[in-house]
């Protein structure tokens, strides 16, 4: 394997590796960086409250979701772009979750064909699209998706417009099939209401997701539209800025589904401690973007494979020491509302490297 033995090394090699464009262009947020700052600040002003004399020996940290058993609550969130991070694309997080036990959402501007996706990894395989065409278009999106199996349809629905990313405008950066051309398509992600979601509700037989939730307000309208998982996301603090983070979010979402689908999340995770607080306060599982990217570009398939088992390893000793051994004993009396000690950025959850490169 890899031989690292923590998720910082991996981060620290993805940072030797990456063009600082490209470095900044998947670390960085919208405009002040505000809400990127918030996921990882709200993550931080979460404490736990462990019990202790508790039989831990065996600890299970497997999930289900979408009927699926997930080995850890933790999968692939959809990234676009991903060919800039490995020469191979998004085909080694296929294959890495497949291996591992979880599971992969597929952008529609990953750069990978959804039929060449699911020969790899049908089974681990949900489409998330982008809508970037008319109504001809979005309906032969979802025959592909039909064709190819998949577990489910993911709508993001965060991106009405594209945000300003001023990391990328200081490095007059622009993906390599996007530069000296203009972004299209954005006129039909505008245009987007839930006469859609009505639409895939009517066409798809398989469970729809909804990324990129953001309020109670939402959520309560997601399921009286017959969406089965409501993504809590603020895109990871690229889209609007001056949003609360995303598991702040969570619990008026937890309230306003009511059980009546599943509430996944992403936003500034790295930590098996962050998956555990948001189960805690009751999400299905977690997404991961930034962490997946770094790893990517990092090393492919084997160190993907290898950030998920030191995750795994970090969520089995954390579990262990709050004093659970299951998934579903977690709920909000392990949390405690506490004053954040680092001040967030990208680095400030790995306190290694941030001091290895303030330097």
């Amino acid at each position: 394997m890899s031989g690292f033995e923590t998720i910082q090394e991996i981060v620290s090699r993805a940072y030797r590796q990456m063009p600082p464009d490209l470095w900044d262009h998947i670390s960085g947020g919208a405009e002040s960086e505000t809400t990127l700052r918030r996921n990882r600040q709200a993550l931080d002003s979460i404490a736990f409250r462990p019990r202790v004399l508790r039989d831990v020996r065996e600890i299970d940290a497997s999930t289900t979701f979408l009927g699926r058993k997930l080995r850890i609550p933790v999968f692939l969130a959809p990234l676009g772009g991903m060919n800039q991070f490995h020469p191979e694309g998004g085909l080694p997080c296929l294959r890495a979750a497949c291996g591992y036990g979880t599971m992969t959402f597929l952008s529609s501007v990953s750069q990978l064909d959804l039929e060449v996706a699911a020969k790899t990894g049908r089974e681990t395989l949900v489409f998330q699209l982008y809508v970037r065409g008319d109504e001809a278009w979005v309906e032969d999106c979802i025959r592909r998706v039909e064709e190819s199996e998949c577990l489910a349809f993911c709508l993001t629905v965060d991106t009405a417009i594209y945000s300003r990313r001023e990391r990328d405008l200081f490095n007059r950066y622009a993906p390599p099939g996007r530069r000296g051309k203009p972004r299209e398509g954005f006129q039909y992600q505008a245009g987007l209401t839930w006469d859609l979601v009505d639409k895939l509700r009517r066409r798809l037989d398989i469970p729809i997701i909804l990324k990129g939730i953001a309020t109670a307000e939402d959520a309560r309208l997601a399921v009286e539209h017959g969406v089965d998982v409501v993504y809590v996301s603020n895109h990871g603090g690229r889209q609007l800025d001056h949003c609360r983070g995303s598991i702040d979010v969570l619990p008026e979402v937890i309230e306003a589904v009511d059980g009546k689908a599943e509430v996944v999340v992403d936003g500034g995770f790295m930590r098996g401690t962050d998956v555990l607080k948001a189960v805690a306060l009751g999400a299905r599982a977690v997404g991961i973007g930034k962490l997946q990217a770094w790893a990517l570009a990092a090393g492919g398939e084997e160190v993907l494979t290898r950030m998920l088992e030191i995750l795994e390893n970090e969520i089995h000793m954390a579990m262990a020491l709050i004093g659970v051994t299951a998934m579903d004993q977690l709920d909000s009396t392990y949390l405690h509302r506490e004053t954040p000690v680092n001040f967030p950025d990208e680095f400030s959850a790995f306190p290694t490297l941030e001091k290895h490169h303030r330097r």
